[in-house]
């Protein structure tokens, strides 16, 4: 902080800006939990609380005179220590900006403050005949601005794509304080650079999202789950195949649970009815949406019952209920008992080509073996559909060296295949000193540009994405 103005006289004036509710201080910051399951609590000096994006444009002017680091917040669902604050922060939460806006019907979009839950968003969309598509398991407490900083996936990307797919506009707010409103709601809007895209993926490094104009969907008349039983990876990728070909547009998710996954959280924990026996080598989930639920459903089963008849798949089971599919999906999302599991060890999300996938594990199951012996656990996971793998590894004994181990075995696995680190959790903290992995010397020198440019008193996010240059 500058010289001259007082942490005291700071908050003071925050105070002043966003009022009692707006500023929260001692007990009331240390005693918020940091992460999803509350193993850690926040650091930071204070936590501000803006009931508006003018308000949040008044605060970061003072930080920005002031020479004051902020580290904004979503809902704590993200998994690379993005939103960490160190004991000198301000954390800003936008929990207070959650209103929905306005919703178009006709034109199928939704304004609303980045503080909004996911699920809030959906169950509007919903409630007007229409689909918010981006979804993922931690929908209830992640909030639509941490989802635009992360460029959040889901289980849906394989039809309807990522948070950028799904974002038309937004107003953010940058370093200084400036209000960049790019409150776009146009499909087509062609005239010159697409400013949004700077906040998206970005992780606040760049400026604070406040508020978005989100695109909507017509929501599917009809909804169709299955799980099957795989016995071999090829067996998996020629499911993908056909089931692509058969059901086309219709498909919207294709996730996989290797058997080190679903015999863990749908056998051992007696936690879920499992719907598939165990000992079979894949499990998958696929769902399709359509328009008409008698012949989407006669088509879901045929295409089924073509895979089992030609030997792709060994079993399977159809959600006959709505109730049904969602213990189907409590699988695949219980990841709040995978961790608690699997603990210690570390969770990664990668992506590389699907055909690149059955070698990559295989090669990285190998390798931690020879590294740690039988004391390597390891579970895969994953939105297969896109590409997109999650992979949770630990030994014993679990240390700072392990951790790095462990790290440069996935990491540089993925290097051949020209995969990436993250697919959608982001970088943050944890990723951040593996980021030359895959993205260039060129790449990262634009990067620090931008950030150089847009945040040159490096008080956005601080230390978080890119690691800071020896000087």
């Amino acid at each position: 902080m500058r010289k001259g103005l007082l942490m005291t006289d700071l908050l003071e004036q925050i105070a002043g800006i966003v009022g009692g509710q707006g500023l929260l201080t001692g007990e009331d910051v240390s005693g918020r939990a940091a992460d999803f399951m509350g193993f850690t609590h926040v650091q930071a000096r204070a936590i501000v609380r803006p009931a508006s994006t003018a308000e949040l444009s008044a605060v970061m002017k003072l930080c920005h005179a002031a020479g004051q680091a902020v580290v904004p917040a979503g809902g704590y669902t993200g998994l690379v220590h993005g939103a960490d604050c160190q004991p000198a922060d301000i954390q800003i939460s936008l929990e207070r900006m959650r209103a929905i806006e306005a919703l178009d019907p006709v034109g199928r979009t939704m304004t609303v403050g980045a503080g909004c839950p996911v699920q809030t968003v959906q169950e509007a969309a919903a409630g007007a005949g229409l689909k918010f598509a981006v979804d993922w398991g931690a929908r209830g407490t992640a909030t639509i601005g941490g989802g635009i900083s992360t460029n959040a996936g889901g289980n849906s990307v394989v039809r309807y794509g990522m948070m950028r797919d799904n974002v038309l506009g937004i107003e953010a707010v940058l370093a200084d304080g400036t209000v960049i409103s790019a409150m776009n709601s146009l499909l087509k809007n062609n005239a010159a650079y697409d400013l949004k895209q700077l906040f998206i993926g970005t992780e606040g490094t760049l400026g604070i999202v406040t508020r978005a104009v989100l695109k909507l969907h017509s929501a599917p008349l009809s909804t169709n789950t299955a799980m099957l039983a795989l016995d071999s990876f090829e067996a998996v990728q020629a499911l993908f195949v056909h089931a692509g070909k058969r059901l086309g547009a219709m498909l919207t998710s294709f996730e996989v649970m290797w058997n080190s996954f679903y015999q863990l959280i749908a056998i051992d924990t007696g936690d879920h009815n499992a719907p598939l026996p165990g000992g079979h080598g894949y499990y998958v989930i696929v769902e399709a949406s359509g328009t008409d639920q008698e012949r989407d459903a006669e088509l879901f089963e045929t295409v089924l019952g073509e895979a089992l008849e030609q030997g792709i798949a060994a079993d399977a089971v159809v959600a006959s209920s709505k109730a049904q599919a969602d213990q189907i999906w409590a699988i695949r999302d219980d990841i709040k008992t995978l961790s608690i599991r699997t603990m210690p060890a570390v969770t990664f999300d990668v992506s590389l080509p699907i055909v690149a996938m059955d070698g990559y594990v295989r090669q990285l199951e190998e390798s931690a073996r020879a590294a740690f012996g039988e004391t390597m656990k390891l579970v895969v996971f994953g939105h297969i559909g896109d590409g997109n793998l999650h992979i949770i590894l630990g030994a014993q004994p679990f240390a700072a060296d392990t951790r790095h181990r462990i790290e440069e075995l996935v990491y540089t696995a993925l290097v051949p295949h020209r995969g990436s680190i993250s697919a959608e959790h982001g970088i943050g903290l944890e990723k951040r000193d593996w980021l030359q992995i895959t993205r260039s010397p060129e790449e990262l020198a634009l990067m620090r540009q931008l950030k150089a440019a847009m945040d040159p008193m490096n008080i956005l996010n601080p230390g978080k994405v890119l690691a800071q240059e020896a000087k």
